[in-house]
């Protein structure tokens, strides 16, 4: 088996819980370096640490599996995922989606698997997990049973492990068009076709408290994607609910599910860019009781993270004009790279700048389903910050 030995001291964050080993904190690798091995994890003194998957061309070289040494294989897998569907009111079968296995939260990193009612979505995104693909397979029909399983292997995370995109039924066939029920409203998803695995599940405790706030005001959805705060803020009560964004296609199945929960009178879509029409909202002096924004992640590296800032700043900033009195800013960032430190000094700064005082109300996260180590910060990516206009 393959062999890692770390430098001097740069054990103590790997024992601390943390589940990533850099490739600047090895010594040596002993043993052939075939991306994706499983190698066993030794401190400089040859102390076990754990056994990790390995590919010495990242930065990030080995991402651990285990802290002992009981085999990696079916087993394991099984146990791993039987585990996984004990958390956060996962279940392997009822009508609802949610996140079965979720990475490094799940101790199976690079795994992403989703359920869809009876269809599971999964993302193999290491070179780790590539190797494992079919053994991940195997165990997933075995336990959840499911009436296929669609791979979503796309994410350009892939390309920097040294691997092609991969799009399609990795087993079984049918329909990938499907229905979410969250808390009474239905939802459109396209697995295939839609972004992630088709839908935002890590969003959905904070749809749920769009849709609290909602009742009696007009509502602003900005980067709206399929309309899930869009429509969940209409079947709070909202007096109305614009949703704005670039792509029909998902604006599309937004007005589907707008229609199939009996809300397309208070529910409109319009395909817009969403800076120019903040812009244009404002010179019309329009406001709005409720805004949110929900843009995608303006960077994904920290080399970018200024620039991601200044695009953060611009639309909250603008978003806090259009509050009315008392309105309430629904803003989320879904880059782990914008920290909730950074994020709230970002909100500080664009108020200031509007010139609007805001109470912070609550500052949320990921679904419980998205599973955070405390250890690993980077397992909390998603920052939801609801604030209330005093002025």
């Amino acid at each position: 088996m393959l062999t890692i030995r770390l430098a001097p001291g740069k054990e103590n964050r790997l024992q601390a819980g943390h589940p990533w080993i850099y490739r600047s904190e090895i010594a040596r690798i002993e043993g052939t370096e075939t991306p994706g091995a499983i190698g066993r994890i030794l401190d400089h003194r040859g102390k076990f640490l754990g056994q990790a998957t390995v590919n010495p061309a990242c930065q990030i070289a080995g991402r651990l599996l285990s802290r002992d040494e009981a085999p990696i294989d079916d087993a394991f897998f099984e146990r791993r995922i039987r585990q996984a569907l004990t958390r956060c009111g996962r279940s392997a079968s009822g009508p609802d989606a949610c996140r079965l296995v979720f990475g490094e939260g799940d101790h199976l990193p690079g795994l992403i698997v989703d359920r869809y009612g009876d269809l599971l979505v999964a993302q193999f995104l290491t070179a780790g997990m590539e190797r494992l693909r079919e053994t991940v397979l195997g165990v997933l029909r075995r336990v959840v049973a499911p009436r296929a399983i669609y791979e979503r292997s796309d994410s350009s995370s892939r390309r920097l492990e040294g691997l092609e995109l991969r799009k399609g039924f990795a087993w079984g066939t049918g329909e990938t068009g499907v229905w979410v029920q969250e808390e009474g409203l239905a939802f459109f998803a396209d697995v295939a076709a839609g972004q992630k695995t088709g839908f935002f599940l890590d969003q959905r405790e904070n749809r749920q408290v769009v849709r609290r706030l909602a009742k009696g005001r007009e509502v602003l959805d900005c980067f709206c994607y399929s309309g899930g705060f869009t429509v969940s803020a209409a079947g709070g009560g909202a007096t109305s609910a614009l949703g704005i964004d670039l792509s029909e296609t998902s604006l599309a199945w937004a007005r589907q599910s707008a229609e199939r929960n009996g809300l397309a009178a208070s529910c409109t879509f319009v395909s817009l860019n969403a800076f120019d029409q903040l812009r244009a909202f404002a010179r019309e002096e329009r406001r709005f009781g409720l805004v949110v924004l929900d843009p995608p992640a303006f960077t994904k590296g920290r080399d970018a993270l200024e620039g991601a800032l200044r695009g953060y700043k611009e639309i909250n900033l603008r978003a806090m004009k259009l509050l009315a009195p008392g309105g309430i800013l629904v803003t989320c960032s879904c880059s782990y790279h914008v920290d909730a430190p950074t994020f709230l000094e970002m909100l500080r700064s664009a108020a200031a700048d509007a010139r609007r005082e805001f109470r912070l109300v609550e500052l949320r996260t990921q679904a419980g389903d998205h599973p955070i180590l405390l250890a690993a910060k980077e397992t909390q990516y998603l920052k939801c910050a609801i604030l209330e206009a005093v002025n």
